[in-house]
């Protein structure tokens, strides 16, 4: 039953290699958020705002870096390539930042929901966001790598 589930067409064509690699990353990733957030937030007694934005950038690096070498498999490392790159990767990220660190403050400081519970549902949303801009505009293959 389960074979069969995993041999459809349609599945087999969501869940590859690519997209099982960026859930793992990105569960990687959310983990050095929630670690660095939890330290700096509930350790040091960091506002949300910069206990959120010093998570965001410690995960930033990470995923970067995870991204570029599992997930899309770039393995130049010439800089006109790597800042071909970064510097999308780093704006995108900086969309999907903004929305984390207003989400995080609004939630968190306003409406009181648990620090936790909070960076659970912003690192959703976030995830997903990212994946379609790391897959579509920042690593994309070029058009005749493309299948």
């Amino acid at each position: 039953m389960i074979q069969k589930f995993f041999s459809h067409p349609l599945i087999c064509k969501v869940v590859n290699r690519e997209t099982i690699s960026y859930v793992f990353w990105g569960c990687a990733t959310t983990v050095v958020n929630w670690g660095v957030n939890f330290i700096a937030y509930d350790l040091l007694h960091i506002s949300t705002f910069w206990s959120t934005v010093i998570a965001w950038l410690a995960a930033v690096i990470f995923a970067f870096f995870v991204n570029k070498l599992f997930v899309f498999h770039s393995r130049s490392w010439q800089p006109s390539v790597v800042w071909k790159e970064f510097i999308p990767f780093i704006s995108c990220r900086l969309l999907s930042g903004v929305f984390d660190v207003a989400f995080m403050v609004i939630a968190v400081d306003h409406l009181h929901v648990p620090n936790a519970l909070a960076k659970l549902l912003s690192n959703v949303f976030v995830m997903i966001a990212n994946y379609f801009a790391s897959k579509f505009l920042i690593f994309r293959k070029p058009k005749e790598q493309r299948s």
